[in-house]
């Protein structure tokens, strides 16, 4: 954020719950002499904490209230502002991630976090079920092009569009490998009900512990 007289500050986007509405707000913090000021974005109505950050940064743009840096050495992001939005979502332990486990934990159901079904494949599952060969992947709404939840952005709008295709094939070609080496893929939206995620887990992990697991078999709602 450029603060004038050459001088620039780090911003990031913070939510607020309004208590009485639910409503969410975005606003845009920085820091300047010590000083913590914020600039109201406007409301944010997505259902993930992730599509509401990237709203948020997107907004800040629009309104010209970020400037321009030099692009990173190597860097492959198109902007600033992409950098910034991938920055502010977490890949592992995210918050669906984590009541989905906790669930399933609850039910006696033990698995390994964020490990590769495959060793000589660098794909990485959210959870493994090691013995029933499952491997459990928690879709963010926002990466993964949630046909629900997706809103297109206008701002660099080919380079998103390019960013979600491509993990889209990529999350196809690792099923296909997936099931070719004989595991079972279940895949969750991270909008899903905790509770329906991982009822579906659970079914799809017990089945494949009591029968073998076929190149066919994959869940996704």
């Amino acid at each position: 954020m450029d603060l004038g007289e050459g001088r620039f500050a780090r911003a990031s986007v913070e939510l607020k719950v309004l208590p009485d509405t639910r409503r969410i707000r975005a606003y845009l913090r920085w820091s300047d002499g010590g000083k913590s000021p914020a600039r109201y974005l406007g409301q944010v109505e997505h259902e993930t904490r992730a599509a509401n950050l990237a709203e948020g940064w997107k907004t800040a743009w629009e309104k010209g209230l970020l400037a321009e840096e030099p692009q990173a050495e190597g860097s492959w992001a198109s902007s600033p502002s992409v950098r910034a939005v991938m920055r502010a979502n977490r890949s592992k332990d995210t918050r669906p991630e984590l009541r989905l486990r906790s669930l399933l934990h609850k039910q006696g159901l033990r698995y390994r976090v964020a490990a590769r079904p495959l060793s000589d494949l660098r794909r990485t599952a959210d959870l493994i079920f090691s013995k029933p060969k499952v491997a459990v992947f928690v879709d963010g709404c926002f990466w993964h092009g949630c046909p629900e939840h997706l809103r297109e952005s206008h701002k660099n709008a080919e380079f998103w569009r390019s960013k979600i295709e491509g993990n889209q094939t990529r999350d196809a070609e690792t099923d296909r490998l997936l099931q070719e080496a004989g595991w079972t893929v279940v895949r969750v939206w991270e909008h899903e009900a905790p509770d329906a995620a991982a009822a579906r887990v659970i079914s799809v992990v017990r089945a494949s512990s009591q029968t073998s697991t076929t190149p066919d078999n994959q869940s996704r709602t």
